[in-house]
């Protein structure tokens, strides 16, 4: 079992940079893909970023690529996603997630958190 929350949610103004972390408990999460995802109102949960064991691999969506940088720590148990040049169309509640031998659709994770909100005024 894993447990996942997440922080560093907030308001900003476009063009303004956030960090969300997400700390993990439980068993294996060095060996887990993590990811992070994201849910506008009335849209469908889209994937962000991931990152697997040892930081080799990290796909992004295509809109984030250049502005999202995601990052682990191992020894803290903690993902990161870094994201500057914030934009309104930004905003939604961002996820972590966690999983094994998963990428970048929301099916392969299996241990989620709660979310936090990002908001980016125009």
């Amino acid at each position: 079992q894993v447990q996942l929350v997440e922080s560093g949610g907030g308001l900003v103004q476009a063009g303004g940079s956030l960090r969300l972390s997400c700390a993990a408990s439980g068993r294996t999460f060095t060996s887990a893909t993590m990811g992070w995802f994201r849910q506008a109102p009335g849209k469908e949960r889209e994937f962000v970023a991931a990152i697997n064991w040892d930081g080799g691999s990290t796909p992004y969506q295509d809109s984030v690529k250049g502005r999202f940088t995601i990052s682990r720590d191992n020894a803290k148990n903690t993902v990161y996603l870094q994201m500057s040049s914030l934009k309104p169309e930004d905003t939604a509640v961002y996820y972590c997630a966690a999983g094994y031998r998963a990428r970048v659709a929301p099916h392969e994770y299996r241990y989620w958190g709660q979310g936090t909100q990002v908001t980016v005024s125009s």
